[in-house]
């Protein structure tokens, strides 16, 4: 597929709605005009960062600027395209699909151009606060792929770990007690890294996985027990 193949249905789409359409003017790909109403509706068959430059740009000239791209495939990444409609509304950008997969090809209306309004979302910003809040230090390397985050539940868990390993075997009261967090029951009862073992009533005990968690994090394990004792 060529970026040239949109161009067809675009048109159609366009001159059924009653516009005039010119391509190639200005360095524009299609311009539709329709009394006093210009459109601008940039082409390309991946939406990337020079398709986003070249509409942004094109706001200079209308209000009304949209990108158009190939309708994604139902196996592409959804939560990918949610992120970019998302960008492309905050861009106050519309979004046209070209539909190939037919025998006639179709154009399909995402959204069109729109001021955009932030919204913010006090739940998760309040979630942030309270994780990055409840991290003993900044243990992790920002832009890391495929490694073991160490977030607050992680590092409650270690010190649980490290507890037990001082205790042999303990109670979630006797765990608090000696500093863990309120949340100590329910993490032993969940066991999520399998770091413990459940050998009565009420009583852990550690893992071999946990054993060599609490050996591989001596450093966090420091910094949280500093941390505990000042």
């Amino acid at each position: 597929m060529k970026e040239v193949d949109l161009h067809a249905p675009l048109l159609s789409f366009l001159t059924d709605q009653g516009f005039e359409v010119r391509s190639e003017v200005h360095h524009c790909d299609l311009t539709a005009c329709k009394g006093d109403e210009l459109v601008i509706i940039e082409l390309k068959l991946n939406l990337n960062l020079a398709l986003l430059v070249q509409a942004a740009k094109r706001q200079r000239l209308t209000d009304h600027v949209y990108v158009a791209v190939p309708k994604p495939s139902a196996k592409t990444d959804a939560e990918r395209w949610r992120g970019v409609h998302l960008l492309l509304r905050r861009l106050e950008l519309g979004l046209l699909y070209v539909d190939m997969s037919q025998e006639t090809a179709r154009v399909e209306l995402v959204f069109h151009p729109l001021p955009y309004h932030k919204r913010r979302t006090p739940m998760k910003r309040a979630s942030l606060l309270r994780e990055i809040a409840a991290r003993s230090g900044d243990f992790n390397v920002a832009g890391s792929v495929r490694r073991q985050l160490m977030t607050s539940y992680r590092e409650s868990a270690l010190l649980i770990a490290y507890h037990l390993g001082q205790l042999g075997e303990a109670s979630p009261r006797t765990l608090r007690k000696s500093g863990t967090s309120s949340k100590t029951q329910s993490i032993l009862a969940h066991n999520y890294y399998k770091w413990f073992d459940r050998v009565g009533r009420g009583i852990y005990r550690l893992t071999d996985a946990g054993i060599s968690a609490v050996s591989e994090n001596t450093v966090v394990l420091q910094e949280m027990l500093r941390k505990q004792s000042c």
